[in-house]
């Protein structure tokens, strides 16, 4: 086997962008592409997926990406947008005409399209859904009266449904009639003639079995079934709690109106997960790593503002304690690692409660019982660590009492840590707000300041 062959799909990829970049940078800046560039640059990403062609243009600066993106076959327009994040999406759109819009949305499904609307411009989507058939029509209007974390924005429309009053023999010639069957399909969905659902037929059923059987005798009636206004995220759990590769979504009277896919639950999930770590860390949205200075700007600003804020604060109690620093200079080496440790321990706890969070892990009672929990863990890591980093200080600076003010500083601020980190998600989640959001920031904030308050405080009384 060769290297190429035997090479991962994650190194093939990087491979192919870093082929991609040192064709571009075969010519100079200012001038186009050649014909014999372009060509080979065609060549090159006619023989890639939608997905890697969005991986290679989400790594390029700005001015390489549109280069290679006027390279893209028209035809591959719509599934390559769709695969893009939301903030290069629109730097391909900005750079498409009206033509070259309307073209790329030809391609898509009313379920993929309706994903696409949003980053379009406006003035153009009259038109846009003028050139629908009637059907296609009501299914993104469809998708659209739905809000962006419900499951009736996700749903695909194109699925394989049959009678329950027919063989299995019937089925097969049915299922032989299509050119291709939706991506994704592992069960048939089971209607009656009210378009009720009333159970599904998984494919390896139906190859197991006798073709004389009725769907009735095969099929399963107890169905995962979801409806359009359910969370997002919450059937994602589900997805991956039953295994699930596809499964019907019903309107509240049981009419199968639609059906949820893998693919679309792998990218809630991910898109929920990137979504919670820009929280913690305080930015606003997604960010094109090639964005504009002022995108970025205004992207990170507000959580900065917020960090200074905090940091000023944190300065201040210093401040309070400058007579003690100036007798006791070895407070001042100190000090960082009891804010440094805090922290720390601060983030580890409020990770694992936003996590819990998300999951609907914790009620009102379970929450006391974590309290109980992690100050019990901090004040046993506060007392193990705290002991350590109290006998070097011993060691060091030769005060036995400095080292007892250190462990008792250390210990305080990790049980601070804990309490923090359990009560800032709890309570940002009761008052309707992301508990990932900023948590980070906060955490850090409280340790810094609480733990400086802790450490000078106690020094001031027992060593000053």
């Amino acid at each position: 086997m060769s290297e190429i062959e035997t090479r991962s799909a994650v190194g093939r990829l990087h491979d192919q962008l870093e082929a991609i970049q040192g064709v571009l940078h075969r010519q100079d800046d200012d001038v186009p592409l050649t014909e014999e560039l372009q060509a080979e640059l065609r060549l090159q990403l006619d023989a890639l997926h939608p997905a890697d062609i969005a991986f290679i243009l989400e790594s390029l600066p700005l001015d390489d990406r549109l280069a290679v993106w006027q390279l893209v076959k028209a035809d591959r327009d719509g599934e390559i947008l769709l695969e893009v994040s939301d903030a290069v999406r629109e730097s391909l759109i900005a750079d498409m005409d009206r033509h070259e819009i309307l073209a790329a949305a030809e391609t898509l499904d009313a379920d993929e399209l309706a994903d696409l609307v949003e980053d379009l411009p406006t003035a153009m989507l009259p038109e846009l859904m003028a050139g629908l058939d009637a059907q296609q029509r009501e299914q993104v209007q469809s998708a659209l009266s739905w809000g962006d974390d419900q499951l009736g924005a996700l749903m695909d429309f194109e699925m394989v449904t049959i009678r329950e009053d027919v063989s299995l023999e019937v089925v097969l010639r049915y299922l032989r009639r299509w050119d291709e069957l939706p991506a994704q399909t592992d069960k048939l969905f089971v209607i009656n003639q009210d378009n009720l659902l009333t159970g599904v037929l998984p494919l390896h059923w139906l190859l197991v079995n006798s073709p004389e059987k009725m769907v009735s005798e095969v099929m399963a009636p107890d169905v995962n079934t979801f409806h359009p206004a359910d969370d997002a995220y919450d059937v994602a759990q589900a997805f991956e709690r039953y295994d699930l590769v596809t499964a019907p979504v019903v309107d509240d009277r049981g009419h199968l109106i639609g059906r949820i896919t893998i693919d679309a639950m792998v990218d809630v999930i991910r898109e929920e997960s990137e979504s919670e770590a820009l929280s913690r860390g305080g930015l606003r949205e997604e960010e094109d790593i090639f964005a504009s200075v002022w995108a970025s700007l205004k992207n990170r600003w507000s959580w900065l503002a917020i960090n200074l804020v905090t940091a000023f604060i944190a300065s201040r109690v210093i401040g309070l304690f400058e007579g003690s620093i100036e007798r006791l200079v070895a407070l001042a080496a100190l000090m960082p690692i009891v804010a440094g440790i805090g922290g720390n321990s601060g983030n580890q706890t409020i990770t694992m409660i936003v996590r819990a969070l998300a999951l609907n892990q914790i009620t009102a009672e379970s929450a006391k019982r974590l309290w109980r929990k992690e100050l019990t863990v901090s004040l046993v890591n506060g007392l193990i660590w705290g002991g350590v980093i109290g006998l070097v200080a011993w060691l060091l600076y030769d005060s036995l009492s400095l080292g007892l003010v250190m462990t008792a500083a250390m210990t305080l601020n990790l049980l601070l840590a804990a309490f923090a980190g359990v009560g800032i998600p709890v309570l940002m989640t009761k008052f309707g707000r992301d508990p990932a959001l900023g948590s980070s920031v906060l955490i850090t904030a409280m340790t810094d300041s609480g733990g400086f308050f802790i450490f000078l405080g106690l020094a001031t009384i027992f060593l000053v």
